[in-house]
C-alpha cells in the first residue's frame, strides 16, 4: 500500500476516520522491549483477552464504578452494541478499567490492540486536562488526552511479547480535571499471540504450490458472497505437516461476533479455533502430510463487505474485495507465520499460488479480477467471471457499473482501467497512460511482466493512495500512485517477502523503482534523514511501525528508497541496475529476505558494505 502522506490522508468512511486518526494522535509509546532470547516452548497461538468487545456485560472486567461498560446513548461502539465508557463527566473523576489476562510462554509474537474514540468540551489546542493512560503490568503503554479527539474510532497497537509466560493487568485509567468533559471511549480490546510454535527442523516454506478453486456468487449489488472454495497444496518439508492454517484476513475489518468472513462445513481437515482476532483457522489434518504428499481442504465460504471505500469494503455501488479469499498461512523453521492484520501497512505474507476464481453476478456488475478474465452467460440476467491466475500470492476483485476503458502497452501488456463515478473521462486516459509506461519501465528494469493483463480500479475516495494485488491494483487519480502499485507487481507479486516482517522489502524497493520510473535521482535524500530513536530502523517489523505509526511511511518508504538511492551511488549505476534484475530473476516466484539482498549487493562489489548497512540501519 502507498500512503498519500506519510499519514494516510483522504479518509472518507468510518474506516478512514479510524484509520486517519490513529496516524495522528500523538501518544507516549512504551520502551522498546529488549531483546527476546530464543523460545523452545510450544505456542498455542489465541487471543488472551476475555470479552474484548464488551458484549457479555462488564465480566471479566473490573470496573471503578458499574457503568463504565456500557450501550447507553450518546457513544457508539466500534463492534456490536456495547462500549467502555471512560470518564465524559466535566468534573474532577477518575475511571479504571482492568482484566487480568495470561500471556502464554513460548510466544514469540504478543500484540495488544484497542479502539478508541475520544470526543472533548475542551477548547485549548495546548493543555493536556484529562488523560487516559494505557497498561500492562506496571509498564505505560500510551497516554492519551483531550488533545487527541478524533472524530471516529483508530486502532491502537503495542508489542507486548516481553511479557510472554506471564499473568499481568490490562488496564485503563482516565482522569478528568474539574470542568470541562472529555470521554475516553474503548472498545474491541484484544490480546493476540503466536509465533515461537516448536519449530519445524529446517526452514523450508511450506505448504508449498497451493492451488485454489473458488465458486461464488453474489446479491444483486456485489457486497454478499457465497459458495465454495477448495485449496489443494503439498508439504515440502521433511518435517510432517499435521496442520494448516487459513487466513480470513478480512475478518479485521468486523468483530468475531460478526465476521464479514465465514467458513463451515469443513472437509479434508478439523476445523479448531479461530485466533488472532478470528483472522486465523487451524485445520487439523487426518494424518501427518510427510514431505512430498498432497493434500486438499474444501469449506462452504461466505463474504460480506462492509462500507467503506477501503481495499476490502464497497463505496456507493462499488465493491473491494482485496484479500476475501482464506489463503494459507506459512510454515518455516521459525513456525507457523501467523501475524496481525496491519491497517498501517500490509502482514500479507504467502507463497505462489494458482487460482481458478468463478464469479456469478449479474450482468449489470463488471468485474476486474486478478489473472486473465472470462464472461460466460449465467442464469438470467447474471454472468459468470472466470478468472485464472498462475504463481500469483494472493486474489482480489472488484464489482460494480464500472466505467471501462482499455489499451496495451508499447511492450505488449493489455491494460484495464476501471473507474467508479465521478471519475472524469480524461483522468481515466491519463491513468492508462500512466499504467502503460509504468508497466514496461518496471519490466524493462527487472523482467518482463508474467500476469498477461493488468486491471487498476480507479477511485477518488479511497483514503490510501493505493494498494497492490497480483495484476489488480487499486488507486486514485495519481501517476506517481499507480507507477508505485505497479511497481509491487515486482516487489511483493514477482519477489515475495515476508510484509510484516520485513515491509522494506516490499515497499522501499518499489518506492526506490518508482522514482526510477518517473526518472527521479533520490539526490542528496539521505542528507535530510532524522532518526527518532536508536530503536528506529529501515528494516523494523510492522509490530515496530504499528506502534510508531507517524514515522512507517517516512522511514519504511522514504529512508529505504533514500537508501536504494546510495547503494546505486556505491555501485554505480550501471551494477545497480544488474544487481536489481539479477536479484528479481533468482527470486521469481520466491521469497526474499533483507540476509539474501544484502549478501547479493556485497557480492556485486568489491568495496565492504558493512558500514553502509550500520549507517542505513539495515539489519538482518
Amino acid at each position: 500500500m502507498r500512503p498519500t502522506t506519510p499519514h494516510k490522508a483522504l479518509a472518507t468512511s468510518a474506516f478512514a476516520l479510524a484509520a486517519l486518526a490513529a496516524a495522528a494522535l500523538s501518544a507516549t509509546p512504551a520502551a522498546a522491549a529488549p531483546p527476546r532470547a530464543p523460545v523452545a516452548a510450544a505456542c498455542t497461538p489465541t487471543q488472551a483477552v476475555a470479552n474484548g468487545g464488551f458484549e457479555s456485560g462488564a465480566s471479566p472486567w473490573t470496573q471503578s464504578q458499574t457503568g463504565i461498560v456500557t450501550n447507553r446513548a450518546g457513544q457508539a461502539a466500534h463492534g456490536g452494541t456495547t462500549f467502555a465508557w471512560l470518564n465524559g463527566v466535566g468534573r474532577t473523576h477518575t475511571d479504571t478499567l482492568s482484566q487480568s489476562v495470561t500471556i502464554p510462554s513460548g510466544c514469540s509474537t504478543a500484540t495488544l490492540s484497542f479502539w478508541l474514540h475520544i470526543d472533548t468540551a475542551e477548547t485549548t489546542a495546548s493543555t493536556k486536562y484529562d488523560k487516559l493512560t494505557a497498561k500492562i503490568g506496571s509498564t505505560t503503554l500510551a497516554t492519551y488526552s483531550n488533545l487527541d479527539k478524533n472524530t471516529g474510532y483508530a486502532q491502537k497497537s503495542f508489542d507486548v511479547s516481553a511479557f510472554a509466560g506471564q499473568t499481568v493487568n490490562v488496564a485503563f485509567t482516565g482522569t478528568e480535571d474539574s470542568s470541562l468533559q472529555t470521554s475516553f471511549v474503548v472498545d474491541d480490546v484484544a490480546l493476540d499471540t503466536s509465533g515461537g510454535t516448536t519449530p519445524p527442523g529446517d526452514s523450508t516454506r511450506t505448504p508449498t504450490a497451493p492451488s485454489y478453486t473458488v465458486n461464488l456468487s453474489s446479491n444483486t449489488s456485489g457486497t454478499v458472497w457465497t459458495g465454495h472454495e477448495s485449496a489443494t497444496f503439498t508439504n515440502a518439508s521433511p518435517t510432517p505437516l499435521s496442520e494448516v492454517y487459513l487466513r480470513l484476513w478480512d475478518n479485521y475489518h468486523g468483530t468475531c461476533s460478526a465476521m464479514p468472513i465465514t467458513v463451515d462445513n469443513v472437509t479434508g481437515g478439523t476445523a479448531g479455533a479461530l485466533s488472532v482476532a478470528c483472522t486465523a483457522l487451524k485445520i487439523d489434518l487426518p494424518a501427518p502430510l510427510t514431505q512430498g504428499q498432497t493434500a486438499t481442504i474444501g469449506f462452504d465460504l461466505g463474504i460480506t463487505v462492509p462500507s467503506g471505500a477501503d481495499r476490502f469494503g464497497y463505496d456507493g455501488a462499488f465493491s473491494m474485495l482485496g484479500n476475501a479469499l482464506p489463503v494459507l498461512a506459512v510454515r518455516d523453521g521459525a513456525g507457523w507465520h501467523l501475524d496481525p492484520y496491519t491497517n498501517n501497512g500490509e502482514s500479507f505474507y504467502s507463497l505462489a499460488s494458482d487460482f481458478r476464481v468463478a464469479l456469478d453476478h449479474p450482468s449489470t456488475l463488471l468485474v476486474p479480477a486478478t489473472g486473465a478474465s472470462v464472461d460466460t452467460p449465467g442464469t438470467s440476467g447474471r454472468t459468470v467471471t472466470t478468472a485464472t491466475a498462475a504463481k500469483v500470492r494472493d486474489f482480489a476483485w472488484a464489482a460494480g457499473p464500472f466505467s471501462k476503458i482499455s489499451g496495451t502497452s508499447a511492450a505488449g501488456t493489455p491494460i484495464n482501467i476501471y473507474s467508479v463515478s465521478g471519475i472524469s473521462s480524461t483522468d481515466s486516459q491519463s491513468m492508462l497512460t500512466t499504467a502503460k509506461s509504468a508497466v514496461d519501465a518496471h519490466s524493462a528494469r527487472f523482467g518482463a511482466y508474467p500476469y498477461g493483463e493488468l486491471d487498476a480500479v480507479i477511485d477518488n475516495n479511497y483514503w490510501f493512495g493505493g494498494m497492490e494485488y497480483p495484476g489488480f491494483v487499486l488507486d486514485l487519480v495519481s501517476t506517481t500512485a499507480l507507477t508505485h502499485e505497479i511497481g509491487h507487481q515486482w516487489w511483493y507479486g514477482i519477489v515475495g517477502d515476508d510484509e510484516y516482517a520485513s515491509p522494506w522489502l516490499d515497499e522501499a524497493f518499489t518506492d526506490y523503482a518508482t522514482d526510477l520510473a518517473l526518472n527521479k535521482t533520490g539526490a542528496n535524500c539521505w542528507n535530510s534523514v532524522s532518526w527518532a530513536s536508536s530503536a528506529e530502523k529501515i528494516t523494523n517489523s510492522m509490530g515496530y511501525w504499528d506502534a510508531h505509526s507517524s514515522r512507517y511511511s517516512t522511514v519504511v518508504y522514504g529512508y529505504g528508497k533514500c537508501a536504494l538511492h546510495d547503494l546505486r551511488r556505491v555501485l554505480g549505476d550501471t551494477a545497480m541496475a544488474k544487481l536489481l534484475k539479477d536479484y528479481a530473476t533468482s527470486h521469481w516466484y520466491g521469497v526474499s529476505t533483507t540476509a539474501e539482498f544484502k549478501a547479493a549487493a556485497q557480492a556485486a562489489t568489491t568495496t565492504d558494505l558493512t558500514s553502509f548497512w550500520t549507517q542505513h540501519r539495515i539489519d538482518g
